[in-house]
């Protein structure tokens, strides 16, 4: 894998249905190196930090070999970095293959794979598509989030290297798709993901609330 892009922005006001909300959605690429910290990159900042901040959410990375299928499907076809709101812009990540508690190196910091990405409205604002964010659900592939566990500078062109495996080898695509995806729901990775010490309390609480109701 391969850091292709670092992305970052500050919030900005929009109108949404009637009302002003902030939102840090509109991710523009930044010339490396650039220090990611435990809360955040430097230059980066949540609009919603109840909804999108926390150590569990510092991180957000997304693949960019997602890029080409979305250009396809949303006819759209300039697409810069950043444009699903991603921090890191990475070649070859892959939800399917990369586990929940999986630790990243990138450049000089640490990274923990904490949960998957649950899209907002704010993807929609983003790329000019209100239905965005059941699109992306449907999809299945919607990003990773991490936590930062050593913070250090990282540089476009870095590798993106697995260097410890999560204990369960629980996918974050098999995790996301048994709790959205009707067709492949599954009660047994939902059950072992209770078991992962590395998953994010608020996916933690969502399963609970799920298996409640």
């Amino acid at each position: 894998m391969k850091l292709l892009s670092i992305n970052v922005a500050e919030p900005v006001a929009v109108e949404q249905a009637g009302r002003s909300v902030a939102t840090a959605i509109f991710k523009k690429p930044v010339a490396g190196p650039v220090y990611v910290g435990r809360m955040n990159l430097d230059g980066d900042r949540q609009g919603d930090s109840k909804n999108h901040g926390g150590a569990d959410k510092a991180v957000y990375a997304f693949s960019y070999d997602h890029y080409a299928y979305w250009s396809a499907v949303l006819n759209k076809p300039d697409m810069p970095y950043g444009q699903f709101g991603e921090n890191l812009s990475i070649a070859g990540l892959d939800e399917a293959l990369i586990n929940i508690g999986d630790q990243l190196e990138i450049g000089g910091c640490l990274l923990e794979v904490s949960q998957p990405r649950i899209p907002c409205f704010k993807l929609g604002l983003a790329l000019d598509v209100p239905n965005m964010p059941r699109l992306f659900i449907e999809r299945g592939a919607t990003g990773i989030y991490f936590r930062v566990l050593r913070e250090g500078e990282i540089a476009t062109g870095d590798p993106v290297e697995i260097v410890r495996r999560g204990r369960h080898q629980l996918a974050v695509k098999t995790l996301f798709t048994s709790y959205f995806d009707p067709q492949r729901q599954n009660p047994e990775a939902l059950a072992t993901a209770l078991e992962i010490p590395e998953l994010a309390l608020e996916w933690r609480r969502k399963i609970l609330n799920k298996s409640a109701g």
